[in-house]
């Protein structure tokens, strides 16, 4: 039988093969061409497989959030501890560890230079040079004492200074303000004894200010030879006697104020005519005060005036003036200025500068003065209380 081809006409069975054989077996020139076809399309189907797939990478991604975080949570640790196990030498770690260094070496050299300053102060190289040398003859390290310890070592050595000396007085021989005043003026570069024994002829001859600013200046210039700079002490003396008639109405004030107005009369002056005429407080800051409060410590100034400033603030207003007795006292008997008897002084203990003088007790107690030493004192007249310790009165002048 035959069959129908596609259009409706029927075929021959020889045709019919043929047909089939030439649609149903591949010739070799089309397996050839198919095959070219396969190999060409294969890197294009898998080309095309992989941006599908990468497609459907987040798509599948963000349809499965859980397994994304589950993912997450596993390789974050691991990620981030990756990068930072290799960036610790990277370009980054190298940024966070050179400011590090750098800042380190920046806090050393700040403590350095800090420290430098603090161990090398030139004011306490300066203190240690000072201290040095008295350090090895100090019985008390005087070295950095505090203003509080200054001020209890300060007035226990007063303390003890009254109780060696309870009959301290002023040295000069005078009966009023006026003669007190003229005798201070006459003690300057001489001593007390001397002007002692001199006073008693210018009273006698001048004894009140009217007097002595009308007195023929050769003649004063005479009585006054023995005290030495007589001319200069003339000129003060009248001076000073003009001034209190025609100021003063004769009379010694009593303010410190005036008496500085005065020819002749300054502070130490003043106070010593304010503390012992007119009962009023002062410091007498004379060679003996200055060179005892230097020994001691208590200042190391050298202007008069700044010595009465720093000591008076060591003591109550009202100790000022038995103070400058008992350190005059004391330096005039004791404390000399070019040997001192440090074995026989009574505040050797409290003393910085101990050593200085001698110290052996027997060769010390033969340079003691005064009544200490069995000699005459300063006064002529001295006070009771003084004869009853057993002080002895100075002879006149020209005595033997």
């Amino acid at each position: 039988m035959g069959e129908r081809a596609p259009d409706g006409s029927s075929k021959t069975g020889k045709s019919a093969k043929k047909a089939v054989g030439a649609e149903g077996e591949p010739t070799p020139a089309k397996t050839a061409a198919k095959t070219a076809t396969k190999r060409a399309a294969k890197p294009a189907a898998r080309s095309a497989e992989k941006p599908a797939e990468k497609e459907a990478a987040p798509a599948a991604r963000k349809t499965a959030p859980g397994k994304k975080a589950a993912s997450a949570k596993k390789t974050a640790p691991g990620e981030k501890t990756a990068p930072a196990k290799k960036a610790a030498p990277s370009g980054t770690g190298a940024k966070k560890s050179t400011p590090a260094k750098k800042t380190a070496p920046a806090k050393k050299t700040a403590v350095a230079k800090k420290v430098k300053p603090a161990d090398v102060v030139p004011p306490a190289d300066a203190a240690v040079k000072k201290a040095a040398p008295v350090k090895k003859i100090a019985v008390r390290p005087p070295g950095g004492e505090s203003p509080t310890a200054l001020v209890r070592r300060a007035r226990r050595i007063n303390r003890e200074l009254a109780e060696v000396y309870p009959y301290a007085h002023p040295e000069l021989d005078f009966e009023n303000p006026f003669q007190l005043l003229v005798a201070t003026v006459l003690s300057a570069q001489t001593t007390d004894l001397r002007v002692n024994q001199t006073t008693p002829a210018l009273f006698a001859r001048y004894p009140t200010p009217e007097d002595l600013a009308a007195a023929n200046p050769e003649e004063v210039e005479q009585i006054l030879r023995p005290c030495g700079f007589f001319r200069a002490k003339t000129r003060s003396v009248i001076g000073l006697s003009k001034s209190l008639v025609e100021n003063f109405g004769g009379e010694v004030p009593g303010r410190l104020e005036d008496l500085v107005t005065l020819p002749g009369v300054g502070r130490k002056t003043a106070f010593v005519v304010l503390g012992n005429a007119y009962g009023r407080p002062g410091i007498t800051v004379d060679t003996h005060f200055q060179r005892l409060v230097r020994r001691w410590q208590w200042t190391d100034e050298t202007d008069p005036d700044k010595i009465e400033a720093a000591v008076g603030a060591l003591f109550p207003k009202s100790e000022w003036t038995d103070l400058s007795h008992h350190v005059i006292w004391h330096g005039r008997r004791i404390c000399h200025a070019r040997k001192p008897a440090c074995g026989a002084c009574p505040i050797a203990p409290l003393c910085p500068a101990y050593g200085e003088g001698e110290t052996d007790p027997e060769k010390a107690r033969k340079l003691l003065k005064y009544e200490k030493g069995g000699f005459p004192g300063q006064r002529l007249n001295p006070p009771r209380a003084y004869l009853d310790a057993g002080g002895k009165p100075a002879p006149p002048l020209g005595a033997a």
